[in-house]
């Protein structure tokens, strides 16, 4: 069953049930099914996969695969690749599929959307799902939060990890540095002082709010944090939601005793910067 508030690309594609009345499922020997090559999905977790095959040896396959046909008489998966690999271990020779007429653009959307929304993929290889849906289909942040269940602030953030040093995104990929921390670290901007930073997290295990804090003090002296630390509960507040609604870092600098100061939001390439801009001026009327 696919989760409450999921978008209904998928769900309208991909049945929950083994047969529909438009597109009843066919039993389909496992040989016949040639692997997605437009797969996102870079590696697979053998422990989960035993997991299912446990669960395929004794209720079956409840949900068939996706495919399309191929030349002659054999079929390409679109999605189900964690089921199709657990059948085989299981030992089944046939399993069930829906046939579907796709073109290769629309299989590798399936597949992309597929992946995110089951939650199959490590943060890394969701981050790149996300940007192949941008650069090779041009879906803005929008369509992509519309198409999978998600906020466009959780778009963009899953995004920014692509900006990370390539040793980093290894570390986020094997799960060794959860993302909040890893996203944290991009506000130092500089790559060896992010390194540095990202040995420390990991060896002391820090949470996200503890990372925050460690690039706190690698970023700011001690005036700008006593600033921060100035700041009453409205504008702490303030700082958040716009954090939030801009996905990225923001600080307000707060003079108390001239009733001003400055807010200042920071961007990670000019791709970046273009996201916030729009992210700010939405509300703006066209001149």
């Amino acid at each position: 069953m696919l989760k409450k508030g999921l978008g209904k690309g998928l769900s309208a594609l991909i049945p929950d049930v083994p047969t529909t009345k438009e597109s009843p499922a066919l039993e389909v020997e496992v040989e016949r099914i040639a692997p997605n090559r437009l797969q996102p999905r870079r590696s697979f977790d053998d422990a989960t996969i035993e997991e299912l095959a446990t669960s395929i040896r004794e209720k079956g396959i409840i949900q068939p695969l996706l495919v399309r046909r191929q030349n002659g008489n054999g079929y390409e998966l679109i999605a189900g690749e964690r089921r199709l690999r657990a059948a085989i271990r299981a030992g089944l020779s046939k399993v069930p599929v829906v046939v579907r007429d796709a073109t290769d653009n629309e299989t590798l959307q399936l597949a992309l959307i597929e992946n995110i929304q089951r939650e199959d993929l490590n943060p890394m290889e969701e981050a790149g799902a996300y940007q192949r849906l941008q650069e090779e289909f041009q879906w803005s942040q929008e369509e992509i939060a519309s198409r999978v269940g998600k906020s466009r602030p959780a778009i963009a953030n899953s995004v920014r990890l692509l900006l990370l040093p390539k040793e980093l995104q290894q570390e986020v990929a094997q799960g060794k540095l959860p993302a909040g921390q890893a996203r944290a670290l991009l506000g130092l901007q500089r790559e060896a002082l992010i390194l540095t930073a990202a040995r420390e997290a990991i060896a002391k295990q820090l949470s996200t709010r503890e990372t925050e804090r460690l690039v706190q003090r690698l970023k700011t002296g001690p005036r700008r944090r006593r600033e921060a630390a100035s700041l009453d509960s409205d504008l702490r507040s303030l700082v958040e939601r716009l954090q939030r609604g801009l996905g990225t870092k923001v600080r307000i600098v707060h003079r108390a005793k001239a009733a001003r100061g400055r807010i200042e939001i920071d961007y990670y390439s000019l791709a970046d910067l273009d996201r916030i801009v729009q992210a700010m001026t939405v509300q703006l009327p066209v001149q």
